[in-house]
């Protein structure tokens, strides 16, 4: 037996959307056998595009049981039945977050009418309920209210069942078929044929517009581990995917520096930590006429030769505080305190009194020229070598005059002696705030695995 189930709620995302109306039917593959319809009194205010959308207003669901009144009911009606709807995860899910607010679970096998048909009914541009209904001539009551979709997915999931000949429903039922848990709109084989390997992969819409990029150890697995993930971004963008590309790398770094460089290329719209692209801010030193070492920023165009990138100045003042007070330099001459003859900090004993002519010049350098050679990379010219995609070659992550230049692979015949040959072999990248993170972790991380001790 099949509950068919259509739900409209608030709207305010997964997580946020309370039921305003749900609609059941009781179907056993070729007649109805029950129906169960009713509005839902959301307890929340329903926003006036969803009102547009379906019709339903504040005050048809005043009056209206709340969803615990009904709970039991659809507790009963859909037990022992296969839950069916059409972008099945975003029903089932909304329902079983009301039970879940009520300290109950909710679990009922899944089938889902987009994936199905994508498979009994290939070649239609779109899979939308409005879509495949007017394809297969199926009319539609009631567009966007739960009982004129819901009666409309039981007719096409009776032609479903009807045509499938190849037994696709019951490989969608198998425990180990994992295409319930699958984005409606993309093919199993798809994920199938995802590689094992260390690389980036790209989300893709229906439009083939790349909508997230993230990277892997294991690409298939990392895949796998989005559909499983019950936050409303991940829920959202999965329902929007409808294609998986991959580019393998070798190893880890290449993978972190490849994802770097594609969000800010690319800008999708489900990644953000990495989107912003170019810095604003850099910080220099120079020396005034008393010998004193400055640190100081200003609009990254105007320093020629940046210790450091920043994509704001609130950025960078936060880092120039926490070398300020980490070497004990003077928030004067950090440019954190201005027009002032002596600092705060060294009414507080946190500055050793440069500004007050209480320390010596080359004392306060020398810690100066300290915090310098802690910012960035500190190194001139580095060639990371790592795995290649294959056995035959080698990757690697190429820094010269202090600059990230990019990363790329050679055949591991190749003799390569100076970082300067592998500038032939390069894939050039953009140096950034991120890439100086991400490199400046990965030499950290090394440095220490030298340090350890070894175990015998």
């Amino acid at each position: 037996m099949y509950s068919i189930v259509d739900i409209e709620t608030t709207g305010n995302g997964y997580k946020g959307s309370k039921i305003t109306e749900i609609s059941i039917f009781l179907f056993d593959g070729e007649q109805i056998m029950d129906e169960y319809t009713t509005l839902v009194n959301p307890e929340s205010t329903i926003p006036a595009f969803i009102t547009n959308l379906t019709g339903i207003t504040d005050a048809m669901v005043r009056t209206a049981p709340k969803f615990y009144e009904i709970a039991k009911k659809v507790q009963e009606f859909t037990k022992d039945t296969i839950f069916v709807a059409h972008n099945v995860n975003f029903d089932y899910n909304i329902i079983q977050s009301e039970f879940k607010s009520l300290g109950f679970d909710y679990k009922r096998k899944k089938l889902c009418t987009v994936r199905l048909s994508r498979k009994i009914i290939p070649g239609l541009n779109s899979y939308s309920l409005g879509n495949i209904c007017s394809a297969e001539g199926i009319h539609i009551a009631d567009r966007h209210r739960a009982r004129g979709d819901a009666e409309a997915t039981v007719e096409l999931f009776r032609r479903l069942v009807q045509r499938d000949d190849s037994f696709i429903i019951n490989s969608f039922l198998n425990p180990r078929s994992r295409q319930a848990t699958l984005p409606p709109l993309l093919d199993k084989h798809i994920v199938d044929n995802l590689p094992e390997t260390h690389g980036v992969y790209y989300f893709k819409d229906s439009q083939n517009d790349t909508i997230y990029v993230g990277k892997a150890n294991n690409i298939k697995q990392r895949v796998i581990s989005h559909f499983y993930n019950k936050k409303k971004k991940e829920v959202t963008m999965c329902l929007e995917t409808a294609d998986v590309t991959y580019t393998e790398t070798g190893s880890e770094l290449l993978a972190l520096l490849l994802e770097s460089a594609e969000i800010k290329n690319i800008y999708p719209k489900y990644n953000r930590a990495q989107r912003r692209a170019g810095e604003a801010v850099g910080l220099f030193s120079y020396e005034d006429q008393k010998g004193i070492i400055h640190l100081a920023y200003n609009r990254l165009k105007l320093v020629p030769n940046a210790l450091m990138k920043f994509y704001s100045l609130a950025e960078c003042r936060s880092v120039l505080e926490k070398i300020c007070e980490e070497f004990e330099l003077c928030p004067k001459y950090c440019h954190l305190q201005t027009n002032v003859n002596a600092c705060f900090h060294y009414q507080i004993k946190q500055c050793k009194g440069i500004c007050s002519g209480k320390e010596d010049v080359t004392s306060y350098n020398n810690r100066v020229k300290l915090a310098i050679q802690s910012i960035g990379l500190q190194v001139d010219n580095l060639v990371i070598k790592e795995a290649g995609r294959t056995e035959n070659e080698t990757g690697f992550a190429l820094v010269t005059d202090g600059i990230y230049r990019g990363f790329g692979y050679v055949d591991v015949s190749q003799q390569l002696l100076e970082p300067a040959d592998y500038l032939f072999f390069v894939q050039p990248q953009q140096d950034n705030r991120d890439v100086q993170r991400i490199l400046s972790a990965y030499l950290r991380k090394e440095e220490a695995s030298k340090e350890a001790p070894s175990q015998h």
